[in-house]
């Protein structure tokens, strides 16, 4: 997907989202810093389990961790 990127979109975030409360697996952590470069950035949205309880966005932005990580995601996406 990368080497077919033009250059007249602006390059795309890489956004790790941890599906567990471990590191990621090796595979995953060798991508993601093989891709940094070609990125406008990167991110790591940390393990919510929450996330795995509810239904939608609106039901997850009831927790304060998770608006916490959103908070923090936007940021840096940002770049502020």
């Amino acid at each position: 997907m990368l080497r077919g990127w033009t250059t007249a979109l602006p390059r795309p975030w890489l956004v790790l989202i941890a599906d567990a409360p471990v590191r990621p697996v090796r595979a995953a952590r060798y991508r993601y810093k093989a891709l940094e470069g070609r990125l406008a950035g990167t991110a790591i949205v940390p393990y919510l389990p929450v996330l795995r309880a509810v239904e939608g966005a609106e039901e997850a932005l009831q927790h304060t961790d998770v608006q916490a990580a959103a908070v923090k995601l936007r940021r840096q996406l940002e770049g502020k």
